[in-house]
């Protein structure tokens, strides 16, 4: 798949249509891997697919915030649709996680 991709010190990932507990485990596990095995500044969600998102999507994100702060490095977020956006706000997630705007 190509759901993880690194450009320069940018790990993207492309979120699934539904984020739940079972592909929330392998995000965490593949994201983990290029953290730890490259040099990664910036995680970038992408979320253009994403239309379901339950709370171990959030520990997810929280958890790869974590450990790129550590780091020095940021969290970032695209393509996020309103369903998601209140998502963040209700969690929390956009006090850690900055939201960039589709340019138009």
């Amino acid at each position: 798949m190509d759901d993880f991709q690194v450009i320069n010190s940018y790990l993207c990932i492309r979120m699934p249509k539904e984020l739940d507990h079972h592909k929330a485990i392998r995000i965490r596990e593949m994201a983990d891997r290029y953290i730890e095995g490259q040099h990664i500044e910036f995680v970038v969600f992408d979320f253009e697919d994403t239309s379901f998102m339950d709370s171990s999507g959030i520990g997810v994100i929280m958890g790869r915030y974590k450990k790129i702060q550590i780091l020095g490095g940021r969290v970032l977020a695209v393509h996020v649709s309103d369903r998601i956006r209140r998502i963040f706000r209700l969690s929390g997630l956009h006090k850690i996680v900055e939201i960039v705007e589709d340019e138009e």
